[in-house]
């Protein structure tokens, strides 16, 4: 699937209607393919009424969405999977209802099998493509 920034709305809305009952969606991409920003859209689409921004720093931000946990990771910052665990991403996996993960080559074995891999690639300044695998 190839967008523009003009198409995301669709594409969050495409995502979700194929892939809702998957609990974790593991984003890979590099810097700047706009990973946050359509976590951004597809947290709008189930519901999200906050300001969806990324977690770098906080490595983790918690969201309702009428009533489910939805918490935003971003794996960026962490070292290794040991200080994964330190810092609770796995407990917070196992108790939300969705889990969208940043940088989650980090610490791939901390994935569970049932994930959604979502790879954006950059292939101009306004189009990018996304490869899914589940």
């Amino acid at each position: 699937m190839t967008y523009t920034l003009a198409q995301i709305d669709d594409v969050a809305k495409q995502l979700l209607n194929k892939y809702s009952n998957k609990p974790i969606w593991a984003f890979y991409a590099p810097m700047g393919a706009g990973k946050t920003t359509l976590i951004a859209r597809i947290c709008k689409q189930i519901g999200i009424t906050d300001a969806v921004a990324s977690p770098t720093f906080s490595i983790m931000n918690e969201y309702d969405a009428n009533g489910k946990m939805v918490y935003h990771m971003d794996w960026y910052r962490l070292a290794d999977e040991a200080e994964a665990r330190r810092t609770g991403v796995e407990a917070a996996m196992d108790e939300a209802d969705i889990s969208f993960i940043e940088w989650p080559e980090k610490a791939p074995a901390l994935l569970p099998a049932n994930h959604i891999r979502i790879e954006i690639e950059i292939l101009d300044p306004e189009h990018r493509r996304i490869i899914i695998t589940s």
